[in-house]
């Protein structure tokens, strides 16, 4: 695996922790920090670095064979498919999860359509500038 990519865990969430490997290599494909035809650690590996049990990372890496996120290869190991169009993929997926979630939020809040409009815009200039630093971005 890359120098980049950690899997990170949060073992009181309500999401199972093999989907929460499945988010983080998804992630990690979608930022680049995970390429293409990349090898990822052993099962045994990887669940010796996130701490969990073999057979929890092993449905990990099912589910991602099955999603067409990875590929066994017998005798070299599991690799990020290479597929073209799996970024792309990721990332609109992971984008489509972001904003509804956002949307939910502001609505519960009671926001206009307008103020998100210019809320969302505000906020991005922002970033996108610099002009916010990178701890104001964790909240």
């Amino acid at each position: 695996m890359t120098d980049g990519f950690q899997v990170k865990l949060d073992f009181d969430s309500t999401r199972p922790i093999y989907m929460q490997i499945v988010d983080e290599i998804k992630r990690a494909v979608a930022r680049n920090l995970l390429v293409s035809g990349e090898k990822l650690p052993s099962q045994r590996e990887l669940a010796e670095a996130a701490r969990v049990n073999p057979n929890t990372v092993q449905r990990a890496y099912r589910e991602m064979e099955m999603m067409g996120l990875v590929e066994t290869r017998r005798g070299e190991g599991t690799f990020i498919r290479d597929d073209e169009n799996l970024l792309a993929s990721l990332r609109g997926e992971m984008a489509q999860v972001a904003v509804d979630n956002f949307i939910r939020q502001v609505l519960a809040l009671g926001l206009t359509e307008a103020e998100v409009v210019k809320l969302v815009t505000t906020q991005y200039r922002e970033i996108q500038s610099g002009k916010r630093g990178e701890q104001d971005d964790v909240r």
